[in-house]
């Protein structure tokens, strides 16, 4: 069996045959020279219509998937057609590549699917190519993938910002976040609300009912995000994101801490809270043993942060209702007890709840299906993705990478899968 015949087994390409097989000049390449079939017309590239040719421009080589340790080529002169529907005289279509690219689709979508498992650098490495290689074939994937998906499905969405570089460098993520379906959207630079206007834009252009289809938004309290969720997508039920609010109420605990911190000092008796920081900040079940001991000796002393612990437990019940009315009213009578604890930390969370209240109580109304751990479970594989590589310096480069990971992306399909 011929090498030759192997290839054709693997893709059979219309209209072009294998003329021969050779060695390079310095024996580490097998170069396939490919050829026209004969009385074949040669394809425009634009209008992909059969045109009469023009002239035939100099050899160029596509490099192939390497096998038995040698690199592989295609070598062709590509063809000119003088195209009357384009009016143009224009390089013909081939299957195994396209434009100006050297790299042939099989190979792009072959180093692509590795880039997924490993970084991009030990990909370049194990197959004996250039890190921006990598980078290309995984930017052909992504291109093709996000030309050909459909967004006509999505009805739930989630919202959030990653910090992708020391300071204030943000970038807004959009994700689907239905069930059975969870995948990235989106991503776009800072946290603005022009940022956000863009992704619906951008959505506009693929799928014009696009914001008529969403039912429900995952989002935190970001005022930005809530702006033009509003201003966009009104109909849409806007779920509160639980774990930013659990988050923000544990900062005021933490602050009540410290001020209790503080007056103890001042009396001489800075030994009683000393490392019980995550014996008020930790769930009861995540506690070891010495902090249930440590937290049970506090308890038992009057202390401010002891009572609004308690409280923060208290709050915990709220979200194991499922009645929204009912829930609202746990929710006024727990604000109702925090505002007599005079507390002034845990005060201003009872603003922030009673601020955001029909947002919050939207959570009982979508029937518990929405809720932050979605997002942030898909946040973490954003982060993973970023830390595999060691960061990326530029922010495109990072974007192609994300969507790559975590798009669900269609691929282009080959007769024979390579592996």
């Amino acid at each position: 069996m011929r090498i030759e015949t192997v290839l054709n087994k693997c893709l059979k390409f219309k209209y072009f045959v294998i003329k021969r097989t050779r060695f390079s000049e310095k024996g580490d390449a097998i170069i396939f020279e490919f050829i026209p079939r004969k009385n074949s017309k040669p394809i425009c590239s634009k209008c992909k219509f059969s045109s009469p040719g023009y002239d035939t421009l100099p050899i160029r080589k596509f490099q192939f998937i390497p096998i038995w340790g040698f690199f592989i080529y295609f070598e062709y002169a590509m063809r000119r057609v003088k195209c009357s529907r384009c009016n143009k005289i224009l390089v013909e279509k081939v299957p195994w590549a396209s434009g100006k690219d050297n790299l042939t689709y099989v190979f792009a979508c072959f180093l692509a699917s590795w880039a997924k498992e490993m970084a991009w650098k030990t990909v370049a490495y194990r197959f004996n190519t250039s890190w921006q290689t990598v980078h290309k074939s995984v930017k052909i994937v992504v291109n093709y993938g996000l030309k050909h998906r459909t967004i006509n499905n999505v009805t739930a969405i989630g919202i959030d910002e990653v910090q992708y570089h020391k300071g204030h460098n943000y970038m807004t993520l959009v994700y689907q976040i239905d069930k059975g379906c969870r995948r990235l959207l989106w991503v776009g630079k800072n946290r603005t609300k022009k940022t956000l206007r863009r992704f619906f834009a951008d959505m506009w252009n693929i799928d014009r009912h696009f914001r008529k289809n969403i039912r429900v938004v995952c989002t935190d309290m970001w005022k930005a995000y809530l702006h033009v969720i509003k201003e966009k997508v009104p109909n849409a039920i806007n779920v509160l994101d639980k774990f930013h609010i659990m988050q923000k109420m544990g900062k005021a605990l933490d602050q009540v801490r410290a001020s209790e911190s503080k007056r103890l000092k001042k009396e001489g008796k800075e030994v009683v809270l000393k490392n019980s920081r995550w014996c008020f900040l930790k769930r009861k079940f995540n506690l070891t043993k010495s902090q249930k001991g440590k937290l049970k000796e506090l308890v038992d002393l009057n202390l401010s942060i002891v009572k609004a612990y308690i409280l923060k437990e208290q709050f915990h019940k709220f979200w194991n209702y499922i009645s929204p009315t009912w829930a609202g009213k746990f929710l006024d009578n727990w604000c109702e007890l925090v505002q007599e604890s005079k507390l002034e930390p845990m005060i201003k969370i009872t603003t922030m709840l009673q601020k955001h209240r029909h947002l919050i109580l939207n959570y009982f109304i979508a029937k518990k299906e929405f809720n932050s751990g979605i997002v942030e479970g898909l946040n973490r594989k954003v982060n993973l993705t970023v830390r595999k590589a060691f960061g990326y310096r530029s922010f495109n480069v990072m974007t192609t990478a994300l969507y790559h990971q975590l798009g669900h992306l269609p691929e282009p399909a080959f007769k024979h899968e390579f592996w």
